[in-house]
């Protein structure tokens, strides 16, 4: 048995209250080398006495390329535990402690240093996911682009709208809220039910991530008015609102910075930053990646993007004052949090405390691209955008630099990551404004975007799909992936569109059993399939990536999407959904 291989840590993704009467315990071992977990446990100040100390199995839910993963739900009368896990290899029968491994004699049980402990299990502790959101599907829009309804808002010098024009950095096409308004009935048609904006507020810039004002929708997108009236009928309609904020930063025309700029030392906000000196250097836009150029911290080194001081006490309370403010008055259901990862958890923390407070179901989720255990504790977000699943699928479906199982490995090992109820929250989407289309990405083969799109959507999480995508929407990296919204409909792909709407109608059918079941992954070469299973009800899904077609039973199934099937064959890149039974390769 390799002992090194063994790992377990309470009060993490390893032992934590799943609701409040459950507690999930989970052991990693080295792949393919144990046999058989057990854990002993029970009352930390009973289990001395007869019969108190009890012994029950492990299941092996998850394998990554190095590991095993054993988990145990467990509930019972105690809100405290003590236990230790005996494992079992060919070769020999191990306790594995809070010291380490233990030989498998019966004394190590009558010591109590030996044994993990939770203490306590808090309901205050627990990590309370909005539930709401694993019934949602998101629409990520960027506002400048989405839809022009109010011509009277559009910026001097804005270029037609037209798809086909390749967006550079400081373009202007009129975007706004209105027009997102007005077209509520074919989001709703779609089957969207959760609204994911880019920033409104105040900024000089089409993208509004460096923020003048945080208390104003910006003049080219509207006003509060039409914002209020957007929010009302968005929730009239069963739809959620989210919110982006940057709160690491904020753009150089803001009046705190210009105060700055203008009066030195003088400056009441001169502490509100993170300056090395003073005066502040004029510094052009052209050099902004000569991180020698500018004397104070910015977002990466983008001169008009000054970073907050967020462990300043005045700046905190400004900060929270904003957070709290678009809860208050508009009823705002979740903030997306721009460069969270580049602010102090401090911070993170007094934020979930009040807007939570606010608003108890409220949904925080953090822009993150790594691995983001740190921030997913229960105490700062709920979610971050889920980068390394998209990454993963990407690979496999998209540029097809992945097979199977690879695929079948990192989604195994970032699920392992988190507690159940965060997977079940997690942001999960294939592009956003930061990346390319998924389209691009997959050299235009459209069928594999479908089935890109089809396999992210049966992944635990809330899926998010970004505008345009379902119209065949096409572009490269930032600012290319910005194009406006193909409204003309000979720039729409009408078939992707279809495509997308059964694939949304089917999540939200199915979310409760998707969030809610065990999912399993079975690979043969490079043929995966999903198998989802709750309440002795079974989906399945197979996405054919190999090169030759594939023969399935499906008689007496129902077939909920299917693409490229003929009879029973799934050709060479299609993929079929099944709703039913146990189904045989």
């Amino acid at each position: 048995m390799d002992k090194a291989a063994i790992y377990h840590r309470p009060e993490s993704e390893y032992a934590y209250m799943y609701d409040s009467k459950t507690v999930h315990i989970r052991i990693r071992t080295k792949k393919d080398n144990v046999e058989k977990v057990n854990i002993l446990h029970g009352d930390p100040y009973l289990i001395y006495l007869p019969n108190q100390l009890m012994k029950s199995p492990l299941t092996k839910i998850a394998s990554s390329r190095w590991h095993d993963y054993w988990q145990i739900e467990l509930s019972g009368p105690h809100r405290r535990m003590s236990y230790i896990f005996e494992l079992e290899a060919a070769d020999e029968i191990i306790y594995y402690s809070d010291i380490g491994a233990l030989s498998h004699e019966v004394s190590h049980l009558d010591i109590a240093y030996n044994y993990f402990k939770l203490p306590y299990l808090h309901e205050a502790d627990r990590f309370k996911e909005p539930r709401w959101v694993k019934d949602t599907v998101w629409y990520h829009i960027f506002p400048e682009r989405f839809a022009n309804g109010d011509p009277s808002l559009t910026p001097e010098g804005a270029l037609p709208w037209n798809s086909t024009i390749v967006p550079k950095n400081r373009d202007f096409f009129g975007g706004d809220l209105k027009g997102i308004y007005d077209h509520l009935d074919y989001l709703e048609d779609l089957g969207i039910n959760g609204l994911y904006f880019c920033p409104i507020f105040e900024a000089n810039s089409n993208h509004k991530y460096d923020t003048v004002d945080y208390y104003e929708i910006d003049k080219h997108f509207g006003d509060k008015e039409m914002f209020r009236k957007l929010v009302d009928e968005a929730h009239r309609r069963g739809m959620r609102v989210m919110l982006d904020a940057v709160f690491n930063h904020i753009g150089s025309h803001a009046p705190q910075w210009l105060d700055i700029v203008e009066k030195g030392e003088q400056s009441i906000y001169k502490d509100w930053f993170h300056i090395h000196s003073l005066p502040i250097k004029a510094v052009d836009m052209k050099d902004y990646r000569n991180y020698q150029a500018i004397n104070y911290d910015a977002f990466g080194y983008v001169p008009n993007m000054p970073k907050w001081n967020t462990s300043h006490p005045e700046v905190k309370q400004h900060l929270l004052a904003i957070a709290k403010y678009w809860i208050e008055e508009f009823d705002i259901d979740a903030w997306r949090l721009d460069v969270a990862n580049e602010v102090d958890h401090r911070f993170w923390r007094s934020f979930h405390d009040e807007v939570t407070a606010l608003k108890p179901d409220f949904y925080i989720v953090g822009e993150i691209w790594h691995s983001s255990q740190a921030w997913l504790q229960g105490d700062q977000f709920h979610a971050v955008m889920n980068y390394p699943l998209t990454r993963a699928i990407s690979d496999f479906f998209l540029t097809k630099t992945a097979n199977a199982t690879e695929l079948n490995e990192r989604i195994q090992e970032q699920t392992m990551l988190y507690r159940k109820q965060t997977n079940q929250v997690m942001l999960n989407s294939l592009d956003s404004h930061d990346t390319p289309r998924i389209l691009t990405i997959a050299g235009g083969d459209k069928k594999a975007v479908k089935s890109a799109l089809a396999f992210m959507y049966l992944q635990q999480g809330s899926p998010c799909l970004y505008y345009g995508t379902e119209m065949g929407l096409d572009g490269g990296n930032d600012p290319e992936c910005r194009k406006v919204m193909p409204w003309d409909p000979e720039q729409q792909d009408l078939d992707m569109h279809a495509f997308v709407r059964q694939l949304i109608h089917l999540r939200r059918e199915y979310a409760h059993h998707i969030v809610n079941g065990t999912t399993s992954y079975q690979v043969e070469g490079n043929l995966i399939m999903v198998e989802i299973v709750y309440d002795e009800k079974v989906i399945k899904g197979y996405f054919n990536q190999s090169e030759e077609s594939v023969t399935v039973e499906k008689d007496g199934l129902e077939v909920l999407l299917e693409l490229m099937v003929e009879d029973h064959e799934i050709q060479a890149g299609g993929l079929m959904i099944v709703n039913g039974s146990m189904v045989k390769i």
